[in-house]
């Protein structure tokens, strides 16, 4: 039997119209962490968007900004999408625990995807965002504030939330070079998103 982890993908491509009503009607408190993301890179720079869903609102907030965005999304249904709203950017079906582009981006980001992963799984995504990584690339994901798991529920289907703690987070970024620049554990201002904002050292 699948374990609720192993069934997101699933559950994200069959809901994936009702997942973009209700993306409709968030509030947009994500775009000030995203203006920071964007603050760490050039007007035009490429941005790997990890986990894109159907490219809005966060992919097609930083296209607007002038970055060059291209997206990866389990869901054939998403991805479809996203090549209706944003058809200049390329936009693949894909897992990212096996994301091998064998290119590197200026920004990559995970915003409410990466979390949905188990706790090893996650931990085997850090060298992935490093082989992804240009000099001084920007990374930008969401997590649990503490480690643990967290089963919600979405149209009444169990959705599966992980996290590691905070310090292993850190020592994760460290080890694959990664310095953190920016971190808040539920943010207020951002629907009480938690929130990494790092930057490749070198």
């Amino acid at each position: 039997m699948k374990s609720d982890a192993d069934k997101i993908i699933d559950l994200y491509d069959r809901h994936a119209h009702d997942y973009v009503a209700d993306r409709r009607r968030g509030n947009g408190s994500e775009t000030a962490w995203l203006d920071r993301f964007g603050a760490l890179l050039r007007r035009g720079s490429s941005v790997l968007d990890i986990g894109c869903g159907s490219g809005s609102p966060i992919a097609e907030y930083l296209v607007n900004k002038g970055f060059a965005v291209d997206g990866i999304d389990s869901s054939p249904a998403l991805i479809a999408l996203c090549r209706e709203r944003l058809p200049q950017r390329s936009w693949r079906v894909g897992d990212m625990r096996g994301l091998a582009l064998e290119r590197t981006f200026d920004g990559l980001l995970a915003w409410d995807s990466f979390f949905h992963l188990c706790h090893d799984d996650q931990r085997r995504m850090f060298p992935i965002f490093k082989r992804h990584a240009s000099p001084r690339a920007a990374l930008m994901f969401t997590s649990g504030p503490s480690h643990g798991e967290a089963t919600g529920s979405y149209r009444g289907e169990p959705l599966y939330h992980a996290s590691l703690a905070p310090e292993e987070y850190r020592a994760l970024l460290k080890a694959n070079g990664f310095l953190v620049v920016d971190h808040i554990v539920e943010d207020a201002d951002c629907g009480g998103h938690t929130v990494w904002l790092a930057q490749v050292e070198h």
